[in-house]
């Protein structure tokens, strides 16, 4: 029985023509050889398995060939090759930088530079996973790196081009391989599974494509992996009973569900899932690949981006045109953010089951079932209509008389049920709204109306609802302000309030605000009937308070005013009038230079 060798090792690539995803690269190297335009250092870099080493095995052995071909690969017939081919070759050398990295094993090397080549042109060396050199190691490398001698040439293969020091990369040509891309991994395994006579789906192939991630040294191992478990027959079924992958067809079947708002479906879709042993997570994120290729299939533009099979790429395609594409943008932001927030969710099953609930309504129209949920934006609306709803229609004796009062008195009802929808921080950075002013006695037939006078008012009464306090948005602020500051920005807000209530915008701006205990403000009302109707936006006043003099420790009390507190808050004309009355001076100083006010 013959000894057995890994796809990966077997199959490892021996000319340039044979590397796989890897074009560009290997023309520069093989036009370099032709030309025999060599440089004295080259930097391989790139993921794992996609040829590095491979690749820089295959250049040593073209530099040295006695007869290269004119496309400039080596000719496999001169003893050059042949002592490469079979291992015993002294003019290649191939260093593990992992297992070899300190200043003793440089120093070394660089010893073994000194000594010209014996068959062929140059001594190549092969330095492995450089990036693990020590920086002392690194820093004795630099000065034979920078001018080797002319027989030398160094080719360094690392996957972490950015652990390795600027002065190294400086003097390397550098070459970046890509990640092998899933159609050129498919028809590799292609060849591989035909040269080994084993049978094959191209589905599984794919998922074995996908699997490795871009490295084909890793695609080849699951491939022997998935050989041995299916025994010669590759089947879709068995890669994924053998890898544990989650079958593509959920995917595909949650979203033709969602697309019918079945959500009831889809939960019992996850539980199959998560019943096999799959994490909701990892269910939410293949989901989301998935939507994301779906978009990708709706455009010949983006179908190139599908890096799946040719079977696959049908499919996608033709769930592409069931799927509108506000659905699958609103599906991927709905999906992102259960990504974002799964880590932190102590509840995570319910975290993803409220995903794919919220993805199955999103073409279900509003209110089309009674479990239907409302939107945040509709929720004001629906509000506002309950409320006009419950608002008592006006007697007909009573609506000319009163048509102002009620008017103002439904405007401030329904600003306050829109202040508590509203959020907190909002509602402290708009001006305070105007409250009802004091309803007059119209004349009434209460017999018609079927209430007492009494009745009327204290059903008036009711309707003043004191609204939450609002949240103060600067409590780190503590500025100093005067008395003078607080009374410029109170009669600020009441010019503001004046906008929509002027007769509440001249009863309080009547009123002198005083700081009894720094930060503390305190108010005197005139009356019961003011007292009552500043109680109910007193929040509001102490929001806006806090904003404009910056200071969110402020606090406001209302007290009713014994006789004699009240002193009427003069308008800057009446505070110069009294002014020119007490000080005679400064009557004729304003006589003399005729000062006015601005």
């Amino acid at each position: 029985m013959d000894e057995y060798i890994v796809s990966a090792r077997k199959y490892r690539p021996m000319t340039f023509d044979s590397v796989v995803g890897q074009q560009a690269l290997t023309t520069t190297l093989k036009n370099a050889v032709k030309s025999g335009k060599l440089a004295h250092a080259y930097l391989f870099c790139g993921p794992r398995g996609v040829g590095k080493t491979t690749c820089a095995r295959i250049f040593a052995k073209a530099i040295n060939c006695e007869h290269p071909t004119p496309d400039g690969e080596a000719c496999n017939g001169c003893e050059s090759c042949k002592s490469f081919s079979e291992g015993r070759s002294y003019n290649i050398f191939e260093l593990d930088a992992a297992s070899n990295n300190s200043v003793e094993n440089i120093k070394t090397l660089m010893e073994q530079t000194r000594i010209p080549p014996q068959v062929g042109r140059y001594k190549v060396f092969i330095i492995d996973e450089v990036h693990m050199l020590s920086t002392a190691a690194f820093n004795a490398f630099l000065k034979t790196l920078e001018e080797p001698p002319a027989h030398v040439i160094f080719i360094l293969a690392t996957t972490e081009k950015h652990k390795i020091l600027p002065t190294i990369l400086s003097r390397c040509q550098i070459y970046d391989f890509e990640r092998m891309t899933v159609p050129d991994i498919i028809n590799h395994l292609k060849q591989v599974a035909e040269k080994e006579g084993i049978a094959y789906d191209e589905q599984a192939l794919s998922v074995i494509a996908e699997k490795a991630d871009g490295g084909m040294r890793d695609a080849l191992s699951i491939f022997d992996q998935t050989a041995s478990f299916s025994q010669g027959n590759i089947t879709y079924q068995k890669v994924i009973e053998d890898l544990n992958v989650l079958d593509a067809e959920n995917y595909f079947r949650i979203i033709d569900l969602s697309m019918e708002n079945k959500a009831a479906e889809i939960m019992v879709l996850l539980n199959n899932v998560i019943n096999k042993g799959f994490d909701g997570g990892h269910l939410v994120n293949g989901l989301a690949a998935h939507v994301r290729n779906v978009l990708m299939a709706k455009d010949a533009q983006t179908l190139p981006l599908l890096e799946v099979s040719e079977q696959q790429r049908q499919k996608y395609q033709e769930q592409a045109q069931k799927c509108p594409t506000q659905f699958l943008y609103r599906a991927l932001q709905i999906m992102n953010r259960c990504d974002v927030e799964y880590r932190q969710s102590s509840n995570k099953r319910l975290l993803v089951e409220l995903t794919l609930i919220e993805v199955a309504q999103i073409t279900q129209k509003e209110d089309e079932v009674p479990g239907a949920g409302r939107s945040p934006k509709r929720l004001k609306s629906l509000f506002k209509n309950i409320i006009k709803k419950a608002l008592p229609k006006p007697a007909p004796q009573v609506a000319g008389a009163s048509r102002n009062h009620q008017h103002g008195q439904q405007a401030g009802q329904a600003d306050a049920a829109d202040d508590t929808v509203q959020p907190a921080a909002q509602t402290a950075k708009t001006a305070i709204p105007a409250a009802a002013p004091l309803p007059t006695t119209p004349k009434i037939n209460l017999g018609s109306l079927g209430m007492s006078f009494n009745n009327l008012l204290n059903e008036g009464k009711e309707k003043k609802v004191v609204q939450d306090d609002p949240e103060i948005t600067n409590k780190d602020e503590e500025q100093q302000f005067t008395e003078q500051d607080l009374i410029v920005e109170w009669r600020g807000m009441c010019t503001r309030i004046g906008k929509t209530d002027a007769g509440m915008a001249r009863r309080m701006k009547n009123l002198v605000p005083k700081i009894t205990e720094f930060p503390h403000i305190e108010v005197l009302a005139e009356n019961k009937i003011l007292l009552e109707e500043m109680q109910v936006f007193k929040g509001r006043i102490r929001a806006t308070m806090a904003q404009r003099l910056h200071n969110g420790n402020i606090k406001v009390t209302f007290r009713l005013a014994d006789q004699g507190e009240i002193k009427p808050m003069l308008t800057p004309r009446e505070e110069l009038e009294k002014l020119k009355k007490e000080n005679h001076s400064v009557a004729k100083l304003v006589e003399a230079l005729g000062l006015d006010l601005a």
